[in-house]
């Protein structure tokens, strides 16, 4: 087997006093497409930006075969500086690139390369730095979020040039259908760690829930022997002997431990409480919403009542985000 591009080995990261990341790995072989996963707030950007030497970890090492280049594709791209999106294609290629891949990938996005990144819509911008990441043809690319604010043809476009492409992957995204039809293996961060995950996408659900109850039951079985020997005490023998002593101080060391199986077993969950009376969130009527003269709504009414689900589909640049502003 290949030795890998990329390599992260045990690393940690404190944010604002607040553990984030403990003993996390991950590796990327040549090729591969590799998806990271994990609840919002888990530090799955955070290990992106480590894995591209964005921000140093605390602990930890970071390892880049010699001679392999990485592309980073953020969640909110940086077009300052750049006056064209083909000034900002261009600015992405490495020193001995040639800028007509930077023309054909804006040409199969759907862009001239002569827009104005202040003028673009997320999909329009989106496209572009995805244009960016791929126009240098790494050795790895991190993509972190590469479908938001794209439209259906645009996504099926990026799953055919990624499946393509010799390059090897890390992507972090909630699109599940977009990870299975992708992803090789499965990085799941939680709680601080990467456990790996090599079967399809579609059944990482069940092989995560029989993780997390095993895990369960090996505490529930902790905690009856902890019962056991809290029995012990109350009804035992008396612990003036050097082996009951030795009794008590193993108690004091399960209970020390069970207080670190909990803490590393919980999930904290939090939810703003939210105001629930009435039952009307949003009624609007004949909105109408013009941009440069081009009209983007027209006579748009609607009732939404809390509950409702409502999503809003159309072509980058149709007025989605204009729409939901109103």
């Amino acid at each position: 087997m290949a030795p890998p591009l990329l390599l992260l080995q045990n690393i940690s990261l404190t944010l604002g006093g607040k553990p984030l990341l403990d003993d996390a790995s991950l590796s990327v072989l040549p090729g591969e497409k590799l998806c990271l996963i994990g609840r919002n707030g888990s530090g799955k950007s955070t290990l992106l930006k480590i894995a591209t030497g964005l921000i140093e970890p605390d602990g930890g090492t970071r390892f880049v075969q010699p001679g392999t280049t990485l592309c980073y594709l953020p969640q909110e791209p940086d077009f300052s500086g750049h006056s064209t999106t083909r000034d900002y294609v261009e600015s992405g290629l490495l020193p001995d690139g040639a800028g007509y891949r930077a023309a054909v990938l804006l040409k199969q996005v759907g862009l001239s390369g002569d827009e104005e990144p202040a003028r673009l819509s997320g999909g329009e911008a989106r496209r572009a730095a995805l244009a960016r990441a791929l126009a240098p043809g790494p050795d790895v690319l991190l993509l972190d979020e590469p479908t938001n604010h794209l439209d259906l043809p645009a996504i099926e476009w990026l799953e055919a040039e990624l499946k393509a492409s010799r390059v090897a992957s890390v992507v972090v995204s909630h699109d599940r259908m977009f990870l299975n039809s992708l992803a090789g293996r499965t990085a799941w961060l939680d709680r601080g760690r990467t456990r790996l995950f090599g079967g399809e996408f579609l059944q990482f659900e069940e092989w995560r829930d029989a993780l997390l109850e095993e895990e369960a039951c090996a505490v529930h079985k902790f905690d009856r022997r902890i019962a056991v020997e809290e029995d012990w005490l109350r009804y035992g023998v008396t612990a003036r002997r050097r082996r009951n002593q030795k009794r008590l101080e193993g108690l004091a060391v399960m209970r020390a431990e069970r207080r670190e199986r909990i803490a590393a077993t919980k999930l904290k969950l939090e939810a703003a409480d939210a105001d629930m009376s009435g039952k009307l969130v949003i009624q609007a009527k004949k909105i109408t919403k013009a941009l440069g003269g081009r009209a983007i709504v027209k006579n748009f009414s609607i009732r939404i009542l809390r509950g409702d689900r409502v999503g809003i589909v159309g072509a980058n640049g149709a007025g989605k985000t204009t729409w939901s502003g109103c």
